[in-house]
């Protein structure tokens, strides 16, 4: 196997464990599960900053599965997780609801696969700023 199909695979892999992570999580959110609705209760953001973010996981979980946006679905769902984590150490603290911190183990996952998606893509990125400051 080249060292480039490796470098796909491996892509594929993170992007598909952040997409299936950040899309499992829609269903407590867009059913206003009592734990969700107790997050975004604390942040003071309830009910429109859980269907908010439910809105922007879901188009970074879709980005994620698909080879051509993987990158831009790694930058959204790490801006996402980085609010995330954020919220969870400064205000909710790691464990949620007795929930032996799964939520916050999640978010930390899909941070370091966004992290792994935008480093093997990276030139990929590199190119497309090249190509956006040439033409201004």
């Amino acid at each position: 196997m080249s060292k480039s199909t490796t470098k796909f695979y491996v892509e594929r892999l993170l992007s598909i464990i952040a997409a299936v992570i950040l899309l499992q999580t829609l269903y407590f959110k867009f059913t206003a599960a009592p734990v969700s609705v107790h997050i975004f209760s604390t942040l003071g953001l309830e009910p429109w900053g859980r269907i908010g973010t439910g809105i922007m996981e879901l188009i970074s979980g879709i980005l994620l599965f698909i080879p051509r946006t993987s990158a831009y679905g790694a930058g959204l769902a790490l801006g996402i997780m980085a609010g995330a984590i954020l919220s969870h150490l400064l205000f909710l603290g790691i464990e949620v609801q007795g929930d032996g911190g799964n939520v916050f183990i999640l978010a930390i996952m899909v941070t370091l696969c966004s992290i792994g998606v935008l480093f093997l893509k990276r030139n990929d990125l590199k190119s497309l700023l090249n190509t956006f400051l040439n033409k201004n």
